[in-house]
Parts: C-alpha cells; structure tokens; sequence
C-alpha cells in the first residue's frame, strides 16, 4: 500500500483530491463523497468521490469506465484522465478520440493501476505445495462438466467442447447444451460440480492478454474441481495462480491430445490430486482498487514526466493482444523460425 513520501504534508493541508467519475456512480456501486477510502481504511484516504458533470473543470482525475464521452468544458492543467475497461478489447469501445487518457486501469498487468478479478498471494512465497488429507477424486463419476451460456464466442470455445466431448466425457450445461441447471439456483449447481466432476471448462469469451475472469477463479479455484483453461496466454495463467492449479489447452496439439491425458488422470488418482497442493498455501486479495488510485493522485513523481496514450487503442487492442485461435498457432503465424 504504497504512501506518497510527501503525503503527511499534504494531508495537513486538509485539501481532498476529487475524482469524477463521468459514468455515473451506479457502474462502479460506489457512493457519492469519502465513505470508499475510509470504510477501506487507506493509508492515502484525502481524496473523493462525485458524479456531478459539473465538476469537470475542477476535478483532479475523470475516471471512465468502459465507454468515453468527450466533457463539455475545456481541460484542465495536470487533470488526470483514466479509462477503466473491465471486458476484453472484442467487447469494449473503440475509442476515436487521441491524446485522451493519461493512465489506464484494466485487468492487464501493465496497466497504470492493474485492476485483475482476483488476485493470488501466497502466505510464504517459498511454500506453494502441500500435502493435502483428503482425496479430490473420491466418489466423483463423471468426467467434465461446463456452465455456459453465450454459445457463439468468437475464441471457438463451444467447437472445441464439441471436439472434446468425441473422447471424453463433457456434460454440458446452459443454452450451449443439453444439461439444465437454473442460474436462480447456483450454488446448487456448483455444489453438483464440487460432488460429481473431477474436470470444469473454465473457458473465457476471448482469447486476450491477461483476461482471466471469475470463470476461473471463483467458479472452480474456489471449489474442489480442476480447471481446463482457454483464454489468457499460458504464461498468463501461470503469472497469476496458484502453481500447479489447473490444464491449459494450448498445452495439448489437440481436444483429443487433451482428452487421452484427461482420461489419464481419472485413473489415476495420485497424479488428479497433484493438482490440489496448492490449496492451503496462500490465499486471493482484496487488492484496494480505489486506495490505489487515490495514492497514485497523490503522487508528485507521477506528475513530474506526463504520460500520455497517443491512441489508447494502439495499446489496448494492437497486435498481440488477442487472436481468434489458440496462442500456440498464433506464435506459430508470428515466430518465423518455425515457418523455416
């Protein structure tokens, strides 16, 4: 929780730095004023929040979240703006205005103010596996299993569950499949998850850097099931779980690659539960977003050298940060020593 060298100074001062947020309150599920910064306990708290457009002129950072609307007012001198996109590039505004944003906050790790759906620790960094007392695989007698809803992502994910399931198992629930499970009643629905399966395809819409959602981290790191990931580049996904936590599809040539090392481990309990060591050495985060932003306001070595986005959608969306296919054929396409 980083402090501002000078901060004691300027919290004598009495003066709060303001932060608009141009969207409205009702998208972020804050409240008008400091009740965030100080329910949060910030060791950087001088700073709040407001709605009011009014407020553009004089605001210290104008915070938008997922879409820009140019203010009605000129710009300040050192007014911070900052774009918070939640939804990957495929799903968010492109923006047409350039040398717009100053800071970015996002689910990407080289994000001005990285904003990741969950974040891991562990309790010591040199303990990541521990001999577990029970057996994950005990009484469990179906195979794989998907909630899904959306069945036309673009990433090709239902196709690839089609492909799997012509060797394995893959029970699939939602509007993508033949399985019924009512979102009214989720938690019964994980509970079938937790006593039943032993696999869950944690697939994203998209295939983006960094993107890794509550489909894999809530809905199986945080139940006793193993996790078949597609979305984020493996080095992603291994950047920011507990090691040894789940299967990265790009790790196999093939579903059915994939699907004979599957089978492999439903018979094999020793090896399905080596995947279950991590569970115990560390815990996720509460990772202060808006503490954070208020500290980086308060900063005066962020506002020595300006940084700007020429075109904030250069960075966000150029090339290499999604691909329609797996990321093992995309480094195929771009690594010229394998097209030799």
């Amino acid at each position: 929780m980083f402090v501002p060298p000078n901060y004691e100074s300027i919290k004598r001062k009495g003066k709060l730095k303001t932060i608009l947020l141009y969207n409205g309150l009702g998208p972020w599920n804050v409240k008008a004023g400091r009740e965030v910064f100080l329910n949060a306990k910030c060791p950087v708290s001088t700073c709040s929040i407001t709605a009011a457009r009014d407020k553009a002129v004089t605001a210290d950072l104008i915070l938008y979240k997922d879409h820009y609307i140019p203010p009605a007012v000129p710009r300040s001198a050192r007014q911070i703006y900052m774009m918070y996109f939640l939804e990957c590039p495929y799903h968010t505004q492109h923006v047409k205005f350039p040398d717009v944003f100053n800071w970015t906050a996002t689910y990407r790790k080289d994000s001005d103010v990285v904003a990741p759906y969950e974040k891991w620790e562990y309790f010591d960094p040199r303990i990541r596996q521990a001999e577990q007392d029970r057996n994950y695989a005990l009484n469990k007698t179906r195979k794989v299993a998907w909630f899904v809803s959306n069945c036309g992502a673009r990433n090709g994910r239902l196709q690839y569950a089609h492909e799997l399931q012509k060797h394995i198992q893959v029970d699939i629930y939602g509007a993508c499949g033949t399985y019924k499970c009512s979102r009214s009643t989720a938690d019964k629905c994980f509970e079938i998850l937790d006593r039943d399966y032993k696999f869950y395809l944690a697939f994203e819409n998209s295939n983006c850097k960094d993107y890794i959602t509550e489909k894999f981290f809530v809905n199986a790191l945080n139940r006793n099931i193993l996790p078949i990931v597609m979305g984020a580049r493996p080095e992603d996904y291994e950047a920011s779980s507990p090691q040894k936590s789940y299967i990265h599809v790009d790790e196999f040539a093939s579903p059915k690659e994939l699907a004979e090392y599957l089978n492999i481990l439903d018979r094999n309990d020793e090896l399905y539960n080596s995947y279950f060591k991590w569970k115990g050495t560390g815990e996720f985060i509460n990772t202060f977003y808006w503490c954070r932003v208020c500290s980086l306001l308060h900063d005066e070595a962020s506002f020595q050298k300006p940084k700007w986005y020429e075109d904030i959608n250069d960075w966000w969306r150029g090339p290499g940060v999604c691909t329609d296919g797996s990321w093992r054929n995309y480094r195929a396409r771009k690594d010229p020593i394998s097209e030799e």
